[in-house]
């Protein structure tokens, strides 16, 4: 299974490109600046797409790590599988 992958900037211009890992220990490998980034965000209330739905932002979860990265900074492209939304009552 193709892991997902996800390249972006920050608001300063520098680029990244990480891998979204589904682990709640390293949510994120590839960027060091990106997994702070992550980490920082770890327990607030994130859209999962522009409409919603609102979930926590858990590394665990990859939905919500992608969540995390289309906030706070402007994503260029994403590819591989597709992370799976959690269920949300």
């Amino acid at each position: 299974m193709m892991p997902f992958t996800v390249t972006g900037a920050f608001d300063d211009g520098a680029t990244y490109t990480v891998q979204i890992t589904g682990r709640a220990d390293r949510p994120v490998i590839g960027s060091h600046r990106a997994a702070a980034l992550v980490e920082l965000h770890q327990g607030e209330t994130v859209a999962l797409s522009p409409t919603g739905p609102m979930t926590t932002a858990n590394g665990g979860d990859e939905a919500s790590v992608l969540a995390v990265l289309r906030e706070y900074t402007n994503v260029l492209k994403e590819g591989g599988k597709t992370p799976r939304w959690p269920r949300v009552p």
